[in-house]
């Protein structure tokens, strides 16, 4: 009796043992009840470049601005019409994040598109502003709707660099967006007409003329 019941006890530990789940840090390649694939984890999520360093390839050119490659960068240059201008992605982004960097030369009145549709150079969609000192760089504006939705604190107009490089993060979940420059969070909005849209990244050159921006070291994380 007393080895019959030790079997048994080491049998049911066992099974009980593989039932066990798996660390919530350890993917696991499972799929939805329709059949797709589970999301990948924001541990899992890498980096993936949006610029290839030598052409647009994987964008497109909205209005007649002037988008070129040099030197490994974008640079965005006011044209002949010193029109509104954008270059966006062919592909759309829903959650997100997105780094680059940034330098305005001329004037640098600019900015960053998220989840963003286009008709010629009509823009429906959220910017994060690139701007020159004292203009709410990392801001988020509204084109076409709202206007502003949140603007950046006064104390936080120092931290743009003009004529240098700055680096830009703008992470986007849901109703959800978080901008940072040169390290710094600037703002954080919740909005669930932004939670709702799905659209392109797109960079932009603002009307006026005398504007030169470039930018380099593209990369997007999708979660």
């Amino acid at each position: 009796m007393k080895k019959t019941s030790y079997l048994a006890f080491t049998l049911a530990f066992g099974l009980f043992a593989c039932q066990q789940p798996t660390d919530n840090n350890t993917a696991e390649n499972t799929t939805t009840p329709e059949g797709g694939a589970v999301a990948t984890t924001n541990e899992e999520a890498e980096f993936q470049p949006l610029f290839d360093g030598e052409s647009l390839d994987g964008w497109k050119i909205h209005g007649t601005e002037k988008w070129y490659v040099e030197d490994g960068q974008i640079i965005c240059e006011s044209g002949p019409d010193a029109a509104y201008g954008y270059l966006a992605t062919d592909k759309s982004y829903k959650d997100f994040i997105l780094e680059l960097e940034f330098k305005q030369e001329a004037d640098g009145n600019s900015g960053v598109f998220l989840r963003s549709s286009l008709d010629g150079t009509k823009i429906s969609g959220w910017q994060v502003e690139v701007a020159p000192p004292g203009n709410d760089t990392g801001g988020i504006y509204e084109s076409y709707g709202r206007g502003w939705l949140e603007q950046i604190p006064e104390e936080k107009e120092d931290i743009l660099k003009m004529g240098e490089w700055n680096k830009m993060r703008i992470e986007v979940m849901g109703d959800k967006v978080s901008t940072y420059l040169n390290g710094e969070e600037m703002v954080v909005l919740e909005d669930e007409k932004i939670g709702e849209a799905n659209g392109s990244i797109a960079l932009q050159i603002h009307d006026g003329g005398g504007i030169k921006v470039r930018w380099r070291n593209l990369q997007v994380k999708e979660m």
